[in-house]
């Protein structure tokens, strides 16, 4: 038997958001959540629109309840009034009469109690639905970014923030994620940590490299500076020379 829109809709409310999450980080994808959030969805507007025809159901029979009870009441009088009154056949048609509007009033109150019960379970159900679809969409953006972290993490030697924000959810059910993250995200660390060291020690070669270049280059300048400044002065007195010969 195919399940109903009731199954469906219980199925997703007790749904464990906890292994949903789960899910989600074994895969390092939110597309589980994406999947159940559209499934929610879609169940929700299923069930809103099957919800608003039992309510309108229910306001027919309880109008219609009304009304024959109202005719009920008012046969009733009027078979005391002919009574007293010694019109017994008029009483008796009308006692007929009200024998079958208090049979049909009390049909429609048994409909009305039925459907209005299931009207309240299907409001009850949409409260909980929603409720979890709303604290699935949280998550996922929760989950999204920190996914996106522990990715970053892999490529970039950022410091990540602490993840106690998460820790303060609230939905007891996924209450774990924190620290599934914070285990991920420390083995993340400790490499990134080791590559640091690693990256720290080529820098601090290359710079050690750059630094006798540089002590090795002032030293040249240095030297061919004193020697243009010799050949300079040497030119001087050779100039000096021949213009008193002259």
């Amino acid at each position: 038997m195919a399940p109903t829109l009731f199954d469906k809709i219980n199925t997703m409310i007790n749904a464990s958001l906890h292994s949903i999450v789960d899910r989600a980080l074994e895969s390092n994808s939110v597309a589980v959540m994406d999947e159940y959030i559209r499934q929610a969805e879609k169940n929700l507007d299923a069930l809103e629109d099957s919800a608003a025809t039992v309510g309108g159901t229910v306001r027919t029979l309880k109008r219609k309840y009304e009304e024959f009870a109202s005719q009920a009441e008012k046969l009733d009088r009027d078979i005391d009034t002919l009574i007293v009154k010694g019109k017994d056949d008029l009483a008796g048609a009308a006692q007929a009469e009200l024998n079958t509007k208090q049979q049909l009033a009390q049909e429609y109150f048994e409909q009305y109690q039925a459907q209005e019960t299931q009207y309240q379970t299907m409001l009850d159900m949409r409260l909980k639905l929603e409720g979890r679809l709303t604290a699935i969409r949280q998550e996922r953006e929760h989950l999204r970014a920190l996914i996106e972290l522990t990715e970053a993490k892999k490529t970039t030697t950022k410091t990540i923030k602490s993840l106690d924000q998460l820790s303060s959810v609230g939905d007891k059910e996924i209450s774990g994620l924190a620290d599934q993250i914070r285990t991920r995200l420390d083995t993340e660390d400790a490499r990134l940590e080791m590559a640091t060291r690693n990256i720290s020690d080529q820098i601090d070669d290359v710079v050690r490299s750059g630094e006798i270049d540089r002590q090795l280059e002032e030293r040249r300048r240095r030297l061919l500076g004193a020697s243009g400044g010799s050949g300079g002065a040497a030119e001087t007195t050779d100039a000096g020379t021949m213009s008193n010969e002259s």
